[in-house]
């Protein structure tokens, strides 16, 4: 049974709008898309951009003008990407984070797709996620996200063991593709192998301590956005949102300092940068919380513990997720050797990870 968001009475609805785009013909049907939602276009000004950094779905941005200034943007869901987001959650995720202005406004739904309001500024690259000024703006907003929930005496649960188990039943035992097979039985842990792991990240995962948020659940750097005018950064893209350990969604970010075309985990925040990071976070969220904002080096350690086991359990998601990526998807990116680079990361953490103990 998927735990599903919570959306507030003053969310306002989302229409749905019954248009298909066909990727062999985006522009007629973003140009019914836009009929509906900007009628004062005239079809023969409306210009499309297309951007190229999502490995999940398509996307582009529909203005008229010289300028990007009102632009609509319209993203095309993945192909099968049905089997590894929960788009009705997602969706509601999205209502949720623009009443707590979080997130840009959701135009409507289509039949594959959805479109948005587009936010000015500049999404982040690795070397800026890991400077001071940007990882503080990015701590503290991801505290914003984590504290949405924290006044109304409600406790949710975690969605990500039954998510990830979902995964795991749809990851592929082979390929079409011969090169794709051999590389698949060489180089990825055999299937048996990783239910095991599964099994053991849960047990050992669950017992932590650490609450179950509004999590974002997909923090890489494309993902945010960071805005000159206000000296303030905004987070894109809801898919993966949803309740989750408040020590996974760090971790996944921390992980994402790695970058994703060019992965290097050598730039993994080392333990002085996290407890900075982590220090200002929990400013904020107790801040947020009505709880003050003294932080203890205690309660920086233990969520240190905390969020250095979780970025294990991102590393086995990501794997899972790309493994079925590898199956279905039509954009042009190394799925199998994603999930490789992974599980590759996740073995070499794990005695690392778990040499790790909560403070007494």
């Amino acid at each position: 049974m998927a735990n599903y968001i919570h959306v507030p009475a003053e969310a306002p609805a989302v229409p749905k709008i019954d248009v298909t785009l066909d990727e062999s013909d985006y522009r007629s049907g973003a140009l019914r898309l836009i009929k509906e939602l900007r009628p004062s276009w005239k079809p023969s000004e409306v210009k499309i951009k297309f951007f190229t950094d999502g490995i999940t779905n398509k996307l582009m941005g529909c203005y008229v003008g010289g300028v990007m200034q009102d632009v609509v943007l319209v993203r095309i869901y993945g192909n099968k990407t049905e089997l590894l987001v929960d788009r009705q959650n997602e969706v509601k995720s999205f209502r949720v984070l623009h009443a707590h202005r979080c997130a840009p406004r959701l135009y409507c739904t289509f039949n594959n797709g959805l479109c948005y309001e587009f936010l000015q500024g500049s999404a982040l690259e690795p070397e800026h996620i890991r400077t001071p000024p940007a990882f503080r703006l990015i701590a503290r907003q991801l505290a914003k996200y984590h504290a949405i929930h924290a006044h109304n005496g409600w406790q949710p649960q975690s969605d990500l063991w039954l998510k990830m188990g979902s995964y795991f039943s749809l990851v592929p035992s082979h390929f079409q593709d011969p090169e794709k097979n051999k590389r698949l039985s060489v180089e990825v842990p055999p299937l048996r192998q990783l239910s095991q792991e599964l099994l053991w990240l849960q047990q050992s995962l669950s017992v932590l301590g650490s609450p179950v948020v509004l999590c974002h659940n997909d923090l890489l750097c494309k993902n945010i956005i960071y805005q000159q005018g206000s000296d303030s950064v905004k987070f894109i893209d809801y898919e993966y949102a949803g309740y989750n350990y408040q020590a996974y969604d760090i971790g996944n970010h921390f992980n994402e300092f790695a970058g994703l075309n060019e992965v290097d985990y050598s730039h993994y925040p080392d333990k002085g940068q996290q407890q900075e990071w982590l220090r200002a976070y929990l400013e904020a969220y107790k801040e947020l919380k009505g709880q003050g904002s003294q932080v203890t080096d205690r309660e920086v350690e233990v969520l240190y513990v905390q969020v250095n086991r979780f970025t294990l359990a991102s590393h086995f998601f990501w794997g899972l997720w790309a493994l079925i990526q590898a199956s279905f998807s039509t954009i042009d990116f190394d799925f199998l050797g994603y999930a490789v680079l992974r599980f590759n990361q996740y073995y070499k953490m794990k005695p690392e990870a778990m040499a790790l103990n909560l403070p007494e």
